[in-house]
């Protein structure tokens, strides 16, 4: 162990632990254990899925270690004290330090052959041009079973150094596992191309049904997998950038019910459906879902898909609980629809951070318009600002538009 990656890992876990020990933690995951028992007392606010690269005038964010697995830890102290200190809203910063598992997972054992756009040297969202791979019947056997592994050699070696590295000043916590991804209609579109599969979907249904028969059967096996290798992350509190606290799977700090499937939260998504009908959703999308999500104790569906005209599906995927209002939903629909025992997990666009000058006063306009779309039909709400690409490299942007929010959820 570098002498100069322990010190720099050793203060910056002094600091963690300050934040991580006030009491407004325990206040915040039992007001996220509230709405997610869907008793909401008000709603719930989270920041995530942020232009890193712009945030870092000040140099909050740079890393100093050399070991790679150091750097892990470092950026993940660090990402967490900077929300913490500049746009905190309803995080929750639990009392100790966690660090992963050896885990390996082939996937579906496909690469993708794609072009890209860059806008930013440092931004890592780009735009995608995808090359059609799976053209031919056979080739839908490209798509191979997930094969999952444990190296619990190196797991190992990984808690004795964070056990040396952070001995009296924080308590470390290994995760459990894996958390699974069910959205594979995402990742068939980097396989195929999005405009490849909608004229699939008009011209060879049944293709596209051979080709999610197999994507299904991989995740299927991982998961099998993943459950005899007791590897399934039931500890960590957060599921697509939603805390899922709650009295049944996680009623405390990293205190779950142990690393089954049964015990944990998946999340589903099919995006490039935002763009074809509710039918085909039921036919394409529903029975593969379906089978995925099975195995879990909750789901959380969704992202940026338009939701709100085909929510009476979505409520037919097995314990789904948490539902994606994306800013293509219409949000009164989507309110009265809902329902009082699933989670609107509400949007805001990500767009309004991005004119040539922020408009605090349509943020709050339109965060109010969906507030009170929930509070008209009484509906469990959380607003999730993500998917963020660009701030123009202005992180105060964040910082107004979290006041903005939380001063409106604290007057609901």
């Amino acid at each position: 162990m570098d002498v100069h990656d322990k010190e720099i890992l050793q203060r910056l876990a002094v600091q963690y632990m300050e934040v991580a020990q006030l009491p407004i933690h325990r206040e915040k995951m039992e007001l996220w254990k509230a709405i997610n028992r869907s008793q909401m007392q008000r709603p719930m606010v989270m920041i995530d899925q942020l232009p890193w690269h712009e945030l870092n005038g000040e140099g909050e964010l740079s890393l100093h270690t050399k070991d790679v697995f150091c750097q892990t830890i470092e950026k993940d102290l660090r990402q967490t004290l900077y929300k913490w200190n500049h746009f905190p809203v309803d995080m929750v910063v639990e009392p100790f330090i966690t660090i992963p598992k050896a885990i390996t997972n082939t996937g579906y054992g496909m690469s993708v052959d794609e072009e890209t756009q860059l806008t930013d040297s440092l931004n890592e969202v780009v735009s995608h041009h995808y090359h059609n791979q799976i053209t031919k019947d056979e080739d839908i056997q490209k798509i191979k079973d997930m094969v999952i592994t444990h190296d619990t050699v190196k797991s190992k070696l990984w808690m004795d150094m964070a056990t040396d590295i952070f001995h009296g000043i924080a308590p470390i916590r290994q995760s459990s596992g894996l958390q699974f991804h069910l959205g594979v209609w995402d990742a068939l579109s980097t396989y195929m191309g999005v405009q490849n599969i909608y004229f699939d979907l008009v011209d060879r249904p049944e293709f596209l049904h051979a080709c999610m028969e197999r994507i299904t059967t991989s995740v299927m096996k991982g998961i099998e997998q993943a459950e005899k290798l007791g590897i399934h992350n039931d500890t960590i509190s957060l599921c697509h950038c939603s805390h899922v606290y709650t009295d049944e799977l996680l009623p405390d700090f990293g205190e779950g019910k142990g690393p089954s499937s049964k015990n944990c939260w998946a999340f589903g998504l099919a995006q490039l459906f935002s763009s074809v009908s509710p039918a085909v959703t039921a036919e394409f999308e529903i029975p593969y879902i379906s089978r995925m999500a099975e195995p879990f104790g909750s789901i959380y569906y969704g992202c940026c898909d338009r939701l709100d005209d085909r929510l009476d599906l979505v409520k037919k995927i097995p314990h789904v609980k948490k539902v994606s209002c994306s800013p293509w939903s219409n949000r009164d629909v989507f309110a009265e629809k809902i329902g009082p025992d699933l989670i609107m997990s509400n949007k805001p666009s990500p767009a309004l951070l991005v004119d040539s000058s922020l408009d605090c006063d349509e943020i709050s306009r339109d965060l109010s318009h969906t507030i009170e779309a929930a509070k008209h039909n009484h509906v469990n709400l959380e607003l999730i600002l993500k998917d963020i690409s660009t701030i123009h490299y202005q992180p105060k942007r964040l910082t107004e538009w979290a006041k903005i929010a939380m001063n409106l959820v604290n007057s609901y």
